[in-house]
């Protein structure tokens, strides 16, 4: 790429970022926002208080200490399919059942799938 190309490519693309930002700067959403931090910092430095500090008052525990058990999945819902072709009945957990994996081959998937009880 020529350097004039990538001189007017790298313009355009300022020019446009430009153009962003100033509607930025106009949006109501964006203006509470400001407003609302530096409230928010204001009230924090007026009470002596870090943000870590008033996420603690607000959420004692927070979700990544909560007590989770690694490695232990809920267990798998009981799916029943019923072959209206031959009246069999196949119940299982997992989706990789041999029974239903011939069905699909012979009938198709969707098909398969709108059986299940």
């Amino acid at each position: 790429m020529s350097k004039i190309a990538e001189y007017k490519r790298l313009e355009a693309q300022l020019a446009e970022q430009l153009a962003a930002l100033d509607k930025l700067k106009t949006d109501d959403k964006l203006q509470q926002e400001i407003e609302f931090e530096t409230k928010l910092k204001a009230l924090l430095k007026e009470y002596g208080f870090s943000l870590k500090t008033v996420l603690d008052i607000l959420d004692p525990e927070p979700v990544a200490n909560r007590t989770v058990q690694q490695g232990v999945r809920r267990p798998r819902a009981l799916k029943v399919y019923t072959n209206p072709h031959t009246g069999e009945v196949v119940e299982t957990k997992g989706g990789n059942h041999k029974v239903i994996n011939a069905w699909k081959a012979e009938y198709g998937a969707e098909q398969v799938r709108s059986w299940g009880v």
